[in-house]
């Protein structure tokens, strides 16, 4: 029988290990990270069938990193594992082609049922999270002001920022110069019409790149 590799991802070290423990009765854990750039690292390096990911990661949203990983291997599947209900996230994520979308207070058997039907090719999404997006209105969830959206490497920029990161510490994850991040960052900064850092965190917190506001920029 060949067993499922999988790849986990979440930045709470207990968490994780708990998962790996519950799944790797049954299933390869190949591998596992702790943040958004390592999980797209491993992901390359490692090759799972499917990735389980939290959203809410350092460095790099899970969300960001798994789309990052599926455009390089779109035959990975990926199961969101997360506390946030939320349906304009979970919209968002299976918009994105997320297979599977869990929240951390489901039960655990409910995971197994997940890599179940998504290893068959189905998708899985949690009942409460089903509800929500049953009565979320057909246009979708909350409106972006005049629908600016951050380019991919804008959305790097303001989550290292918003985490805390110099913009020399973020520019040495990401492989820039500093000037090249300050470039970043003030055209958001002027896109969006932020006029602080502490704006600037509160522009990461609505996109979902942070949970938490932090000293920063």
């Amino acid at each position: 029988m060949k067993y499922l590799r999988l790849l986990l991802a979440d930045d709470h070290i207990l968490l994780l290990d708990a998962f790996k423990h519950l799944l790797e009765e049954r299933y390869d854990v190949i591998g596992t990270a702790v943040n958004g750039q390592e999980l797209v690292t491993s992901a390359i390096r490692l090759k799972p069938d499917i990735i389980i990911a939290d959203v809410n990661m350092p460095l790099q949203n899970g969300l960001d990193a798994v789309k990052r990983v599926r455009k390089l291997l779109p035959h990975i599947r990926v199961i969101i594992l997360t506390a946030i209900e939320d349906p304009d996230l979970a919209q968002r994520a299976l918009s994105d082609g997320v297979s599977g979308y869990l929240l951390k207070s489901s039960a655990a058997g409910e995971l197994f049922d997940a890599l179940q039907a998504v290893s068959s090719g189905r998708r899985y999404v949690t009942e409460s999270v089903t509800r929500m997006l049953d009565e979320w209105p057909a246009t979708g969830g909350r409106k972006r002001t005049s629908e600016r959206t951050l380019s991919a490497r804008q959305r790097q920029v303001v989550q290292l920022l918003a985490e805390g990161h110099t913009m020399k510490q973020a520019a040495s994850q990401l492989g820039l110069t500093p000037r090249t991040i300050a470039f970043h960052k003030y055209q958001v900064m002027n896109v969006f019409h932020v006029k602080s850092n502490a704006e600037l965190v509160q522009l990461a917190l609505t996109e979902r790149l942070i949970s938490n506001p932090r000293q920063s920029c």
